[in-house]
């Protein structure tokens, strides 16, 4: 028989990919979940992990141990909160597309601590996203709708995208008069094999062919090129702040989609986040539309 605890820290190297995330999300050293996971193997007369250059990779009877890790895990959680079903307490860990988690979500995260303060959040606002799925995160707010039973899934708010330049910009190249003459001047986008989702292929939806002269991973990055002058690129009408539009005629929709996780969808915190998600997308329906 194996430690449980030492299915805890497989668990948690799992989920982050490596022996050093994993402690530090355990807070112990990298070294301590290399022994524990090396302990863990030794019980189950098992490999679990294959260390990489690219990190820890899970082998056959690793990733089946993963699942009955994840359905321990739920079990816990559950038995945690069977005195107080009701409690919103807990922590609840979210992966959010990167332009709404950093202009939406997180600056409106302290008002949702502060009514519920038993409540804890980590936000991981990434240009890619962690998988509710595999449990690495608790909710998504994703491009698309995942197509997987693990999980509910809702769609949470339409927005809508424009192209936007900075004023100076504007001053110093002129503004385009067509699509057509878009490539003549300077664009913003995305670098084309960093593209993770097909959502986020503007510029051919756009153009067919129009190339970026600046790229970024993160449209964050993009938006801050767009700013200082560096072109014209596609935003988030979220993300449009200080900047003009260019050419009305193009006007691109997407859709924000929620996920969780169907063994935890039903606990009082998830609840409770996911209606304020809801309030708050629907509260700021004005800034995801362009005007």
């Amino acid at each position: 028989m194996f430690d449980w605890d030492d299915l805890r820290v497989f668990l948690a190297a799992a989920r982050t990919g490596s022996l050093a995330g994993a402690g530090e999300r355990l807070r112990v050293d990298a070294a301590t979940v290399g022994r524990r996971v090396a302990r863990l193997e030794s019980a189950l007369k098992s490999t679990l992990v294959i260390r990489s250059p690219a990190g820890l990779q899970l082998t056959a009877a690793g990733a089946q141990l993963l699942e009955i890790a994840l359905d321990a895990e739920t079990a816990m959680l559950a038995a945690a909160h069977v005195a107080r079903p009701d409690v919103v307490a807990g922590t609840v860990r979210i992966s959010t597309a990167e332009g709404f988690g950093t202009a939406v979500l997180a600056p409106a995260l302290p008002r949702l601590v502060e009514l519920y303060p038993g409540l804890k959040v980590e936000l991981a606002a990434n240009a890619s996203f962690l998988s509710a799925s595999r449990r690495e995160v608790d909710m998504t707010v994703t491009l698309s709708a995942p197509d997987t039973t693990r999980l509910i899934v809702e769609a949470l708010a339409p927005y809508q995208l424009a192209l936007y330049a900075s004023r100076e910009y504007l001053a110093r190249a002129g503004a385009p008069r067509s699509i057509a003459a878009l490539p003549d001047f300077q664009i913003v986008g995305y670098v084309e094999d960093l593209i993770f989702a097909p959502e986020l292929r503007y510029l051919d939806e756009i153009l067919p062919g129009l190339k970026p002269t600046m790229a970024s991973s993160s449209i964050q990055a993009q938006r801050a090129m767009v700013l200082a002058g560096g072109g014209i690129g596609v935003l988030p009408a979220f993300m449009s702040e200080d900047l003009v539009r260019v050419l009305d005629s193009v006007m691109l929709e997407r859709r924000l989609w929620l996920s969780t996780h169907r063994d935890v969808h039903d606990t009082a915190r998830m609840r409770a986040v996911r209606r304020w998600l809801r309030d708050l997308a629907q509260g700021a329906e004005a800034r995801l539309m362009a005007a």
